[in-house]
C-alpha cells in the first residue's frame, strides 16, 4: 500500500515535471517534496499524504489522497490560479503509469487559495483523489 503512495507522488511529479507550460510559468523544474529555504517563487511542493485501504472482499487496493500545493509571491491571485489550473490540466488529462501498480483513477477532489500573512505569498491548495490495485 506505501509503496503506492510512493509510486504515485513520483509518477506525479514526473508529469509535472514533463510539461513544458508548467516549467515554463514556474522558472524551471520547481517541483519540490519539501521546498529548500529561501527557493523563489512560483513554485510547486507535494503536500500531505493519507492512503487507506480500499480492498473489498475480492480485490485489494488502496486509496490515496493527497495535496498539490502552489506557491506564489505575485501581488494578487491570478499567478497561483493560473498555475493552479495548468496542474489541474496536466493531471487531469493522463493517468501516470505506476511501477507495480494499476492507477484506477485519479481525479480533483477541491481547491482553494489563501493568502499566507507570515510568507506574504498566496497558497493554493489541491486535493486529490487516487484508487490504486497491485498489478
Amino acid at each position: 500500500m506505501f509503496d503506492a503512495a510512493l509510486e504515485l507522488q513520483g509518477a506525479v511529479f514526473g508529469l509535472l515535471a514533463a510539461d513544458e507550460t508548467l516549467t515554463t510559468a514556474l522558472g524551471g523544474q520547481k517541483l519540490h517534496d519539501l521546498a529548500p529555504a529561501r527557493t523563489a517563487y512560483p513554485y510547486v511542493t507535494f503536500g500531505p499524504l493519507s492512503t487507506h485501504d480500499w480492498s473489498t472482499d475480492t480485490e485489494v487496493g488502496s486509496e490515496h489522497f493527497f495535496t498539490i500545493n502552489v506557491w506564489s509571491g505575485a501581488r494578487g491571485r491570478r499567478e497561483v490560479l493560473l498555475l493552479m489550473e495548468r496542474v489541474d490540466a496536466v493531471l487531469g488529462t493522463t493517468l501516470p503509469a505506476l511501477a507495480g501498480h494499476a492507477l484506477v483513477s485519479l481525479r480533483r477532489e477541491g481547491s482553494e487559495v489563501r493568502f499566507n500573512e507570515d510568507l506574504a505569498a498566496y497558497h493554493g491548495l489541491m486535493r486529490f483523489r487516487a484508487l490504486t490495485e497491485p498489478v
